[in-house]
């Protein structure tokens, strides 16, 4: 079995379902309001844990009411959650606004884990276990840092999520194995707005570059190969909080597994593609089985597609 160490984010997701989202200054209806756990970090942990890995997660939830459900979360996912710490204060939170067409705008207010700065030895020890370490952008940038260098020091893969886009220090590129980037993403990282130019400018800092098109696939690169694109199966979306978050996790898994890159994109397209079709993040991430079905049965996913 695969094992993956994920470092990063765990949020409570406020979400609001709306026809369309509101304009600057306009006040919409809404249909429906709920809490679920997410957070980039939790998301990818539960992402994997479902796909098939043995999953632990670092990070930290708030001593507020949204922490216990956090970790119980996790917990009921099969995440090891013995180095998930508690700080004073609120838990993280995302304030979501997802409208008729599945889109979504996302503000996140850190919380608990704006405290988790550097990593403790029992966080070190953790990591050199692992097969891989997913990282993400919504932990302070010192810590990540130390996470992928830590990893790199012990020969563990790590995988990083830019988002949210920020500039990256020289110090993690050279730490970073895998880069998965969504278009906008990598736009914002390079200045080109070609998926194709920018990941050949982002291999100039990292050995391998995914970057994710939404609905259209994703696009795998690697120094010395020619780019590799992936269709991603037609489906019609209810929900895409949380379908970046759900190729990631089990793209990890995959790649972990020894799959070839066109095979293991393919396979977590299939992840995220039936992670649209539910509302929420972590509470629609689907089940290896579920996976490997529609892996197999492409037809499973299509039949409603528009």
């Amino acid at each position: 079995m695969t094992s993956i160490v994920v470092l990063g984010s765990t949020n409570m997701d406020l979400v609001v379902y709306v026809p369309r989202a509101p304009a600057l200054g306009e006040t919409v209806t809404g249909r429906s309001f709920r809490t679920i756990p997410g957070g980039k970090g939790a998301n990818q942990a539960v992402a994997a844990a479902r796909a098939g890995a043995e999953v632990a997660m670092i990070g930290a939830v708030g001593a507020d009411e949204f922490g216990p459900r956090l970790r119980a979360t996790l917990e009921h996912c099969a995440v090891d959650t013995d180095l998930l710490r508690t700080s004073e204060g609120p838990s993280g939170t995302a304030h979501v606004v997802v409208d008729d067409e599945g889109g979504n705008a996302i503000v996140v207010v850190p919380g608990a884990n704006g405290t988790v700065t550097s990593l403790t030895h029992g966080d070190e020890a953790l990591i050199g276990t692992a097969d891989a370490l997913l990282l993400q952008l919504e932990l302070p940038l010192s810590v990540v840092v130390e996470g992928a260098v830590t990893a790199r020091r012990l020969g563990v893969r790590t995988v990083l999520t830019p988002a949210p886009a920020q500039p990256l220090p020289p110090e993690l590129l050279a730490a970073t194995d895998l880069l998965v980037p969504n278009e906008h993403e990598a736009a914002a990282l390079t200045g080109l707005t070609d998926p194709r130019e920018a990941a050949q400018a982002l291999l100039r800092d990292v050995p391998e570059v995914v970057v994710t098109l939404g609905a259209a696939g994703s696009l795998y690169a690697a120094r010395g190969a020619e780019p590799v694109a992936v269709p991603a199966p037609r489906v019609r979306a209810v929900d895409t909080t949380g379908a970046g978050d759900t190729f990631v996790g089990a793209l990890a898994v995959a790649l972990g597994e020894g799959r070839p890159a066109p095979e293991a994109l393919a396979w977590a397209q299939t992840a995220a593609a039936l992670s649209v079709l539910r509302e929420g993040a972590s509470t629609s991430m689907p089940y290896r089985v579920e996976i490997d079905d529609a892996f197999r049965s492409p037809g499973i996913l299509e039949a409603d597609a528009v």
